[in-house]
């Protein structure tokens, strides 16, 4: 059965994901997941400021999403590694764009504040 689907519908269930995507700590994640598996440390290391557990809650609403796995090795400690899956992977070159153009035009956007906060006071 398929649906339409109107993401200008104020309950339209694409909403959801629309939000999820929008949060800066998911797009950070699955940004740096493509370069391949990352073990749950390694991401709290490389993204300066999140916190275990909002690491640990974007994980699993990104996974219940479908847009990354996560893998259990029978290890002492126990090694879990995170990746895109093959949904997730669909993403990559709309997040990395998006995760990238703040880094590549936040000179202009900085100019931009300074000009309009010139002109509100």
């Amino acid at each position: 059965m398929e649906f339409t689907y109107d993401i200008y519908e104020n309950r339209c269930p694409t909403r959801l994901v629309l939000d999820r995507l929008a949060d800066k700590w998911a797009l950070l994640i699955l940004d740096r997941l493509q370069s391949g598996p990352v073990r749950f440390n390694q991401l709290k290391r490389d993204i300066k400021g999140i916190s275990q557990k909002v690491l640990s809650q974007t994980l699993k609403k990104l996974e219940r999403d479908g847009l990354l796995v996560r893998e259990v090795f029978p290890t002492v400690p126990v090694t879990v590694e995170y990746s895109l899956s093959e949904l997730g992977t669909t993403l990559n070159e709309s997040v990395s764009a998006l995760a990238h153009w703040a880094e590549h035009n936040m000179d202009a956007v900085l100019e931009a504040q300074s000009e309009y906060d010139n002109r509100a006071s």
